[in-house]
């Protein structure tokens, strides 16, 4: 997780403070809770999602609950809250990946908030045959700290260099997985700069960005992220395409 870029700063300091708006996320989501029971429907492969640094499975709860509802086969990633980056935890959560795999024999998708969604892209990178698709929301992936705003804390926590990049991985965050990728992000984002979440297309010909109006605290319960979400892990594993912004969702999903 090195630094790359001259100009790179986290988000400024009045949307940090806006942060609050996440709960009219929040209400949202329960308000139209039933209607997004309509968005499309999965081929109940399995669906791993990923807490956001210094959260836990409660956080994705809400997202999980849907994604069942649509028919996927969800799964925490039931290690408490995500803390500490160690070579224990890149042990367990490759553990996870084994385990799933091997429980439905289907490949895996892997849905991401924040730093989960950094640990998602690296695990397709490390068992690129197990892996379906990833989704990142609102993730730090440019490969440089400064864009994310609780970096000194997870530096204060876990040092400046963290086991797994002593040893090399975990050095190419920018990098996509060699599976389809989406990122998913809001240019009013408080924790983590819109612009270290965007995916160069340098970096795979099967990754794309999509903007939301959303908060970062709000991002896993966004009734349009859902959409977006849901429209990604509907598609046909061999037969990816990019999200289509025709009719309504050019006004709703804007491009960076």
């Amino acid at each position: 997780m090195s630094t790359t870029t001259v100009a790179s700063k986290p988000p400024s300091l009045f949307w940090t403070m806006t942060e609050g708006r996440a709960i009219f996320e929040l209400a949202s989501f329960r308000l139209l809770r039933n209607s997004l029971k309509n968005l499309p429907k999965g081929d109940g492969h399995p669906v791993l999602v990923l807490p956001g640094f210094m959260a836990s499975d409660f956080s994705t709860r809400p997202m999980r609950r849907l994604l069942d509802d649509l028919g996927y086969q969800t799964f925490g990633w039931g290690l408490g809250r995500n803390v500490r980056f160690n070579k224990k935890r890149e042990s367990e959560m490759s553990d996870l990946i084994e385990g799933i795999f091997k429980r439905s024999a289907e490949k895996i998708s892997i849905v991401g908030w924040s730093l989960g969604g950094v640990f998602a892209r690296e695990l397709a990178k490390q068992h690129p045959n197990k892996v379906r698709f990833v989704i990142s929301l609102g993730s730090p992936i440019s490969n440089d700290r400064r864009h994310s705003a609780p970096s000194a804390l997870f530096e204060r926590i876990n040092g400046k260099e963290t086991a797994p990049e002593a040893e090399g991985r975990y050095a190419n965050l920018d990098k996509a997985p060699p599976v389809p990728t989406t990122s998913i992000l809001t240019k009013t984002d408080g924790i983590v700069s819109w612009r270290g979440s965007v995916q160069s297309e340098q970096h795979g010909a099967l990754t794309e960005n999509i903007v939301v109006p959303a908060s970062h605290v709000g991002l896993g319960v966004n009734p349009l992220a859902m959409v977006a979400i849901a429209d990604r892990l509907a598609q046909p594993h061999d037969d990816w395409a990019p999200f289509d912004r025709s009719g309504w969702r050019q006004y709703a999903f804007r491009e960076i």
